[in-house]
């Protein structure tokens, strides 16, 4: 039998509440939640699987092909889940007992520095998974610029942790950004290929030279253009400090609003660069899971042509 509950409305407001579905024979996940959820297509499902939305016995499931048990418990929760602090919110994309997922707004930090130690993605995360068990504690594998927004993945033990810090080459598939930038490169796609040094001023910049500093390969290709500024893809090979804010400037096209790497104009008051998506095999189930954060609509105030 499939138990159902659906979106129920109070008012003009809706509460969202989870569907749970019950497996009655062997099948796929995907072809599941398409046979089951009346109304959505498979675009709204694998939408759903990507953003950590499917439960398979209490676990986040994202693989397509997950099998699936008669007498197993399906729940698909409609709404993304929020961290809210003191008025600050935050979008989980994923969640599971190893990991944790969000999108970090800009504007915060990833983790504290000397001047704060509060206002930080990885302080309301702490307080996130302390709900449950005040002795819990999270871990930022890697990190993002204060003013770049988008996926951000934490550790939830220290194993996780240093698996994820050792094998972080093979573990990560794919690290796709999204930037507004000055100009447009030339050609309109590539690859950067340089070694990244700093200065005592913690100023990032190239050398070409082999061996010289940090390897740092970016590819980049250009999906829109305006008058001005061009919107660029761009996929890391290589996750060096400030790499995509070099090798931009390098190209003669600096990413709007950084002005520390030669940006003369900054129209949304913010750096123009958004991690769209994260994809990685999970260090302990195998699993390639994917997470997207949308592309800010701010980004989109300029009138791109594709």
């Amino acid at each position: 039998m499939i138990e159902r509950t659906g979106i129920e409305k109070k008012g003009k407001k809706r509460q969202c509440v989870p569907v749970e579905l019950r497996v009655e024979e062997p099948a796929m996940l995907m072809d599941f939640l398409v046979k089951n959820l009346k109304g959505k297509s498979r675009n709204n499902v694998k939408s759903l699987l990507t953003r950590g939305a499917v439960l398979v016995e209490g676990r986040p499931a994202a693989r397509y092909d997950h099998p699936l048990r008669p007498g197993q418990t399906v729940q698909v929760r409609w709404a993304p889940q929020a961290l809210q602090r003191g008025g600050r919110r935050l979008e989980i994309l994923y969640e599971d007992e190893e990991l944790l997922v969000i999108n970090k707004p800009a504007g915060l930090l990833s983790i504290a520095t000397d001047e704060e130690k509060k206002r930080t993605a990885y302080h309301l995360m702490t307080e996130h998974v302390r709900e449950n068990d005040p002795d819990k504690r999270i871990f930022v594998v890697h990190r993002l610029d204060r003013d770049t927004s988008g996926v951000l993945l934490a550790a939830k033990t220290p194993e996780l942790k240093y698996a994820l810090q050792e094998q972080w080459a093979d573990l990560v598939l794919t690290r796709g950004y999204t930037a507004v930038v000055e100009g447009c490169p030339q050609p309109l796609s590539g690859r950067v290929h340089t070694w990244l040094k700093e200065t005592k001023t913690t100023l990032m910049y190239s050398s070409e030279r082999s061996g010289d500093g940090q390897e740092a390969i970016t590819d980049y290709q250009v999906v829109g253009m305006a008058p001005g500024n061009a919107l660029v893809d761009i996929r890391l090979k290589t996750g060096r400090k400030n790499q995509i804010r070099v090798h931009m400037k390098e190209l003669g096209c600096p990413v709007v609003g950084d002005k520390k790497y030669g940006a003369k104009t900054n129209p949304f008051h913010r750096l123009g660069l958004h991690a769209g998506i994260l994809e990685l095999r999970h260090p302990v189930t195998g699993e390639i899971l994917r997470f997207e954060a949308k592309v800010p609509t701010l980004f989109f105030s300029i009138p791109f042509q594709r």
